[in-house]
């Protein structure tokens, strides 16, 4: 049958939370050590089929703390190694592939992606720290079963989105379904997990993935399209910046309302209100059957 466990390493978006720089209403309850909130760090999932050898979907660049905070991650055997084994990226934003810097001391893993966000990789060259001969990079093309472990299959599938920021130029193709923005489907016997921290819009075929899963971590950006410009931090709608919104008559919780996995938001802005415990957003999105993702879940299938 297969089992599959998910472990989430970091819930938030870009800048985890609390912000660095920020003092909107919720990063001011963290600052000041409100118990409604709890500290995050920036989005990734560890999956296995063992236990004992993991692959990491994205590389934040919280990553060494992450690995601190796991006992599952780390080394095992003297006097270098880890129990991770692979890395599968969703794009090459900067809170995507950071991490990979952390894991350049000379220890074999292989990178799984697609052609575009190995192409961005290898242009800074930053990355060639990790060289090619201890860390393999594979190129996945899309909707094609690979196996980065031997009990873990996967797969890659474009979602409405955008490139990286670094690279969208001054008019960037928005809701486009291209390599550069992906999700991933992770499968262990008949057990199936889907990984989507960034999408614009839940196309028909998207759907049609998310009702096969078992559960689903989706894309919990921002509550509202317009967030980050009421809470004057920021000039962009979540549209804009290539994330779909939880509320409203198109967003998350309407277009997805049908769907019966497991639901687990993730990739959880810093001005979201979802984060405070007991608030009116928070008990919606429970209200409607979602989760929303802490630093440290662990869920078994």
């Amino acid at each position: 049958m297969g089992k599959l466990t998910a472990i989430v390493l970091g819930a938030a978006a870009g800048g985890g939370f609390p912000q660095w720089n920020c003092r909107c209403p919720v990063c001011q309850l963290a600052w000041a050590g409100d118990a409604r909130v709890c500290a995050r760090t920036q989005a990734s999932l560890a999956v296995s089929a063992d236990e004992r050898h993991w692959v990491l979907l994205n590389a934040s660049p919280d990553l060494r703390s992450q690995i601190a905070a796991n006992a599952m991650l780390q080394p095992r055997q003297a006097p270098r190694g880890s129990p991770i084994a692979a890395v599968v990226l969703t794009g090459a934003e900067v809170d995507q592939v950071a991490g990979l810097l952390s894991l350049r001391e000379r220890r074999s893993f292989a990178i799984y992606a697609t052609a575009d966000t190995l192409d961005a990789i290898a242009a800074n060259p930053i990355f060639d720290v990790l060289a090619s001969d201890i860390v393999p990079r594979h190129a996945v093309a899309l909707d094609a079963t690979f196996t980065p472990l031997p009990d873990l299959q996967a797969e890659l599938f474009t979602v409405p989105g955008k490139l990286p920021l670094y690279l969208e130029g001054e008019n960037p193709a928005l809701a486009s379904e291209t390599e550069a923005n992906v999700g991933i489907e992770v499968r262990s016997g008949n057990k199936r997990l889907v990984y989507v921290p960034g999408v614009a819009a839940v196309t028909r075929g998207l759907k049609r993935r998310l009702a096969r899963a078992n559960v689903i971590f989706f894309d919990g950006t921002l509550f509202t399209d317009d967030e980050m410009i009421r809470t004057g931090t920021g000039s962009k709608t979540g549209r804009r910046m290539g994330h779909m919104p939880i509320e409203g008559a198109d967003g998350a919780l309407a277009a997805l309302a049908d769907v019966s996995a497991r639901r687990v938001f993730i990739h959880i802005n810093n001005t979201n209100p979802i984060l405070i415990a007991g608030s009116p957003e928070r008990q919606k999105v429970e209200a409607a059957g979602w989760e929303i993702a802490e630093d440290g879940l662990k869920i078994v299938l």
